[in-house]
């Protein structure tokens, strides 16, 4: 699908703010949980929203909706690797 191919396109930091705004965090928020500035998550979500094709925020936790996904069960391409070098 469309929306998981620009989903994989993210950066690991980039899924993990993303990840956190499907969960209905603020950005101030997103901010304080992974010890970056708010500026920082805002030129994430700027990203985000690029890689994505969304205009808006709601927009993009619609198209990862359309995954039907919990995004607490998404790995990032880093927690995937290091899993799969553990099982060779």
């Amino acid at each position: 699908m469309e929306v998981a191919s620009r989903l994989a396109e993210l950066t690991p930091q980039q899924f993990r703010v993303f990840s956190m705004l499907c969960s209905g965090k603020l950005n101030k928020q997103i901010a304080y949980d992974l010890e970056i500035s708010e500026a920082t998550v805002k030129a994430h979500m700027t990203s985000v929203l690029r890689k994505l094709g969304a205009t808006n925020r709601t927009q993009a936790v619609l198209l990862a909706g359309r995954l039907a996904v919990d995004p607490s069960e998404i790995k990032t391409p880093v927690e995937e690797s290091t899993e799969s070098n553990a099982l060779t």
